[in-house]
């Protein structure tokens, strides 16, 4: 995993409590910039990783990078899934996938909630969104005949639930 884009959304927060839900114990300080995190593996001996405290530093994807690439060895696990566990959100990202559910329709404006089965960090997962006006008539035909849909916006997670915001761009994914 190389896209600094992407790796720059991973808060440190969120590492350091994947971290700590792993087994993995802070060790000490390094300067005033980075913590080290250890783990002890029975069949491969200690591994380390220096978790940076802050996003805005200049090597911040880099130290991401590096503890991917940490996590893989040690989880036996791919850097996609293991970045998939830590994203919480993801700007201006495109889904293609297909509308799986379609909420009853607000009383006010012909909007609604959708859950979208889409690709995201090479996982099929659900995906809720609001849609309104065209875009609400264009999720109900492809709901109802099946069709793939593409659609941009930011991705987030809460509470472990993916929800797509300001979504945009919401067309039929015709061949």
């Amino acid at each position: 995993m190389r896209d600094a884009d992407i790796l720059k959304t991973i808060e440190p927060q969120q590492l350091k409590h994947y971290l700590q839900s792993h087994g993995w114990h802070e060790d000490r300080p390094f300067l005033d910039n980075a913590t080290v995190w250890l783990k002890q593996e029975p069949e491969h001996g200690e591994f380390e990783i220096l978790l940076p405290n802050k996003q805005h530093l200049g090597d911040y994807p880099t130290r991401i990078q590096e503890a991917l690439k940490i996590l893989e060895e040690v989880e036996n696990r791919s850097q996609i899934e293991i970045l998939s566990d830590l994203i919480t959100n993801a700007s201006n990202i495109k889904i293609q996938g297909v509308v799986m559910r379609i909420e009853a329709p607000n009383a006010d404006q012909l909007s609604a909630e959708i859950t979208l089965l889409g690709v995201v960090f090479d996982k099929l997962r659900l995906i809720k969104t609001e849609l309104a006006d065209h875009e609400y008539i264009l999720a109900i035909k492809a709901y109802q005949e099946r069709l793939p849909v593409l659609c941009t916006g930011d991705l987030i997670k809460e509470n472990n639930i993916l929800i797509l915001k300001n979504s945009r761009k919401f067309i039929l994914d015709n061949p």
